[in-house]
């Protein structure tokens, strides 16, 4: 729960952050890889927060949409794009990322609503990630 309460303490710093440089050119896998292998992002859409994701080794990842669900899985490139695969969802999810002056610029590709995440926080702790949901 910490996290969380982490988190809602940042949202007004979100409206702060400005779009990408249109001149900004998009990061390839290894400008991608250094400056995100081993780093805790929070991740802001329209001033609020979005999730977080963990970078680790061998490209692997592990994104939250900061409700304690935690999804692993693994990027790969594909032109200028990042490509996310998550082991709950089997169709790859492309972003093409960019670096401004506020950190990561994430745009979704082929979003008609043009989605697109700043990079908000970085945490050194670990995220939160319930375990699996047990029923009867």
């Amino acid at each position: 729960m910490r996290h969380l309460q982490l988190i809602l303490l940042f949202p007004l710093s979100l409206g702060l952050l400005t779009g990408p440089d249109a001149k900004a050119a998009p990061l390839g896998a290894e400008e991608f890889d250094r400056y995100t292998q081993g780093r805790t992002l929070f991740y802001g859409f329209d001033g609020v927060a979005y999730g977080v994701e963990r970078y680790l080794p061998g490209r692997r990842v592990i994104w939250s949409f900061l409700d304690g669900r935690c999804q692993d899985g693994e990027w790969y490139p594909k032109g200028d794009q990042i490509c996310f695969v998550y082991d709950a969802i089997g169709s790859p999810q492309c972003w093409v990322f960019t670096l401004d002056q506020g950190g990561l610029v994430a745009q979704f590709e082929g979003d008609p609503e043009e989605t697109q995440l700043y990079e908000a926080d970085e945490v050194e702790e670990e995220m939160i990630c319930l375990g699996p949901e047990v029923g009867v």
